[in-house]
């Protein structure tokens, strides 16, 4: 098997992070990767975030957490609660992908956030796709936590990936064959 396909089968998503963060040259890498993805007629619609400050990360956590917390429906908060009370994971890096309105922007963001992800496993790290990160930077300290976060004016929040090294791994989900149809 191809290195590649080695490395999209055996990804899985990753919610136990060491304290350990990327290394600058992981990073770089990261952020090559993100940047060699394929867009709609080359638009680029995104800009790309990286976080590496932890206690913004862990504020973003926090507050997401009390957004979620607050809300009528507990099912969420419940479930972040048995998974250990942290929204992020305790990731020491957060990639957060933004996007123009633009007619593909959400189409070209998946592709990019799949490049950072399958990168992220190839370089030896764990990395989880979260939208729960889009909680915290739309609730009532949005414009802050944009402003802290450098996402550009005219750019909203579309995906964000966890990244770190694997604290505890697992293997990756099983393959639900009923989900293809081959004509």
């Amino acid at each position: 098997m191809n290195e590649t396909m080695k490395t999209i089968l055996e990804r899985f998503s990753c919610r136990s992070f060491a304290d350990t963060p990327p290394t600058d040259e992981q990073i770089k890498l990261l952020i090559k990767a993100a940047l060699a993805s394929p867009s709609a007629m080359n638009r680029q619609p995104w800009h790309v975030t990286v976080i590496t400050d932890k206690p913004l990360i862990d504020e973003l956590d926090a507050e997401g957490i009390s957004i979620i917390g607050a809300a009528e429906d507990k099912s969420g908060y419940k479930r972040i609660m048995e998974r250990g009370g942290k929204l992020f994971y305790n990731a020491p890096c957060m990639v957060v992908v933004s996007s123009d309105s633009s007619k593909w922007a959400q189409m070209d963001c998946g592709i990019l956030t799949q490049n950072v992800t399958l990168a992220a496993h190839s370089l030896g790290l764990g990395s989880v796709i979260c939208g729960m990160a889009g909680i915290p930077l739309s609730g009532s300290r949005s414009f802050e936590f944009k402003k802290r976060a450098r996402i550009p004016e005219g750019y909203e929040f579309c995906i964000a990936i966890l990244i770190g090294n694997v604290k505890t791994g697992k293997k990756p989900h099983e393959h639900d064959m009923s989900k293809v149809t081959v004509i």
